[in-house]
């Protein structure tokens, strides 16, 4: 393998490229459809229960070569391009990885995404760029997110991030509020078009979902320490334990600040709002996760505790973050005496209509996670202690579609029944919280609690020199949503700088056209 790609840099500096139409590839194009997919290895259930590392250990060199090779190079628009949100051009990076040119791999990937390591492994590939991809009509995707994740590993941890030009001071400031996918997405763009740039965040620790939301079995926390020690190369500062609208106000920001961003997120767990909820032992998942996968001194001092561990958890919610609670739950029975304990994810609907990725889901078997479907509580039952002891449930059936487009479920009547219950977690979906629009009266909020902006290209609030973008515009979403979001808040932003007219980058394939380059053998 090639130990560092020639003439190649994340600003762009890449081989040029040939027009798909006309690629030279060997007579057997389809045949390589038919090349057998090859998953990564993973820790074993029985192992990886008892720690909180990745739970994929990633590709060697020549298993993803081979992966890589399963691309057959589609006619542009090619559908994996169009099926993933910051558009990265993922037939060029096949075609490097399977040519030995990983670094090059690597660097097309970071032409379009600030954070190809994480969407490598946090994003649902198997509804974007590997749903749509070609190759599924004749066997499985190719394994598109696996080898985003093993390239940009690759030049990671041989040569770090690689380093990107800053433009000639233009004595503009930005304050960035939040520290998550969109944030980091505007604030690195923004500080190589030559603008200072300053993160805020609530939480002692730079990273926000992405370092206090994601736990360490699906993405290291060291991938997000370096990617900010390389933020603070380029000159980006951080201040955090700041709640920005209550400690500092966004009207403060901008006395100090030409431009303030808004990337908070939604943050906000929704409650349940039902009897018993508040007892001793039920948790909203933020709270809990935070406090069973990150090391106290990088929490808030009165998160430094582990939650409560018990012999039979119950996780309510059906969306990734429910998958998170239950296995983290299965590693803290682990490690605390509990290994005999059960642990039930309960849902309203069948698996079929559940939000969060399969992958997840079959992850969280292996792990020896219950799951109950078509049930939903109804009242939460404490002992003379006031602590959770048991959960009434209520079968359900499922109905006509709702507003979702899924099955409404509704109750059946006379088909209660009550589970035992020492901890619960509720994972039941996210809001933006409105601490930021109440402190700023200026700032209009839509009807679904999310800041009101112009558009997607131009994100502009309803105050001069605010921008918004991300989950705290679209509602809760996806990382890399929200980093292209940011990305195109970022351009917005320096338009409004410079007194420009706002453009989207050219790095995306859609909008560029290259010239010629080798084609795969």
């Amino acid at each position: 393998m090639a130990e560092q790609s020639k003439n190649e840099n994340q600003n762009g500096h890449l081989p040029p490229k040939q027009d798909p139409n006309t690629l030279d590839l060997d007579p057997n194009r389809y045949e390589r459809a038919h090349i057998p997919t090859g998953i990564p290895p993973k820790q074993d259930p029985q192992v990886r229960v008892h720690n909180f590392r990745e739970v994929f250990l990633g590709y060697d060199d020549q298993q993803a070569v081979v992966e890589a090779t399963r691309c057959i190079h589609c006619p542009s628009p090619e559908p994996c391009i169009l099926g993933c949100p910051v558009h990265n051009d993922i037939p060029r990076a096949m075609m490097f990885i399977e040519q030995g040119d990983v670094e090059a791999a690597a660097n097309v990937f970071r032409l379009t995404s600030n954070l190809p390591e994480v969407c490598g492994r946090i994003c649902p590939q198997e509804v974007l760029c590997e749903g749509a991809c070609t190759v599924a009509g004749y066997d499985k995707p190719v394994m598109i997110g696996k080898l985003e994740a093993y390239c940009t590993d690759y030049q990671r941890n041989r040569s770090g991030f690689p380093g990107r030009a800053v433009e000639p001071a233009t004595g503009k400031r930005v304050a960035v509020v939040g520290a998550g996918p969109a944030s980091i997405a505007v604030a690195e763009e923004l500080r190589v078009m030559g603008h200072e740039v300053v993160i805020y965040d609530a939480w002692p620790e730079p990273g926000g979902l992405l370092v206090y939301g994601i736990p360490g079995f699906k993405l290291s926390k060291d991938i997000i320490a370096k990617k900010f020690d390389q933020l603070e190369s380029l000159g980006i500062g951080f201040v955090g334990d700041t709640l920005v609208g209550q400690d500092v106000t966004v009207d403060d920001l901008l006395e100090e600040f030409d431009a303030v961003f808004l990337g908070v997120g939604a943050t906000i767990g929704n409650r349940a709002k039902l009897p018993g909820e508040d007892l001793k032992g039920i948790y909203q998942a933020t709270e809990f996760l935070v406090r069973g996968n990150l090391r106290p001194e990088i929490l808030p001092k009165d998160m430094r505790s582990l939650p409560e561990i018990g012999k039979h958890i119950a996780v309510i919610g059906g969306g990734d973050t429910s998958m998170d609670c239950v296995r983290t739950s299965r590693r803290l029975q682990a490690q605390h005496g509990f290994a005999d304990g059960t642990i039930t994810d309960y849902y309203r609907r069948t698996e079929h209509e559940m939000p969060g990725r399969a992958e997840e889901r079959m992850h969280g078997r292996q792990e020896g996670v219950r799951f109950e479907f078509l049930v939903s509580p109804v009242r939460f039952i404490g002992d003379e202690n006031g602590h959770v002891r048991k959960i009434e449930m209520e079968r359900m059936r499922l109905g006509a579609p709702d507003a979702s487009g899924r099955p409404r479920p509704e109750p059946i009547e006379g088909a209660n029944y009550q589970v035992d219950a020492d901890v619960v977690v509720l994972a039941l979906g996210y809001k933006p919280d409105p601490m930021i629009a109440k402190a700023t009266p200026n700032i209009k909020m839509t009807r679904w609690g999310t800041f009101q902006v112009e558009n997607e290209d131009n994100p502009d609030t309803t105050e001069a020199g605010v921008y918004a973008a991300g989950d705290d515009v679209r509602g809760a979403d996806l990382v890399v949503t929200a980093i292209a979001a940011g990305r195109k808040a970022a351009y917005a932003i320096n338009a409004w700088l410079l007194g420009h007219s706002a453009k989207t980058g050219p790095e995306s394939p859609l909008e560029t056209s290259t010239p010629e380059v080798a084609a795969p053998h």
